[in-house]
């Protein structure tokens, strides 16, 4: 078959460039540092990254035959990496709610964007940050809060017990300390 008529690319073009990601239902919560954190991602896309790889896609097009050429070709797919990063971005910028936690400041109720101390059966202590889709990292300690164990700590308070289902199973948890500013 003729190259022409071959799609080029590996994946689907409207496919999220994360799809760990699940879409957005309802509100997209954001703190303010992630809602600039994306911000940046997408300013960098744009004014470094992008530019960098046209630049690259010109040259190795002027340079001839296009169908072996290796900077071409990964410059061209790298392109449409680029853009579909950029769509997604614009989506969850578009969309995003951002909430200041230090507005909660003082209180031991559990709400967006504050830092949990939790203690498990086992008298193991964990501390995490309930945070936006977008800002989930748990190397970091920031977790989602459409994740089971964030949707069951939501509205307790300092002092309370509370049981949950994990995806490991029935789990636990008494929670020692809630604050809206980093403690570490």
């Amino acid at each position: 078959m003729n190259k022409a008529f071959t799609k080029d690319t590996d994946q689907d073009e409207d496919e999220e460039i994360n799809p760990s990601i699940p879409p957005i239902k309802g509100p997209n919560y954001i703190t303010p540092e992630g809602f600039e954190r994306l911000k940046n991602e997408m300013e960098w896309l744009i004014r470094e990254e992008r530019p960098k790889v046209v630049e690259t896609v010109a040259w190795a097009a002027s340079n001839g035959d296009r169908s072996e050429n290796g900077d071409y070709i990964y410059g061209k797919r790298r392109l449409r990496e680029i853009d579909r990063r950029l769509r997604f971005l614009t989506k969850r910028l578009e969309i995003a709610q951002v909430v200041d936690p230090l507005q909660q400041k003082g209180n031991d109720q559990i709400f967006f964007g504050a830092y949990v101390l939790i203690s498990d059966n086992e008298g193991k202590e964990q501390r995490f940050q309930i945070v936006g889709i977008d800002e989930t990292n748990p190397s970091e300690g920031k977790i989602s809060w459409i994740s089971p164990i964030a949707k069951a700590l939501l509205k307790a308070r300092e002092g309370d017990h509370v049981t949950f289902m994990s995806p490991a199973g029935k789990r636990e948890i008494d929670i020692l300390e809630v604050s809206y500013e980093k403690t570490d």
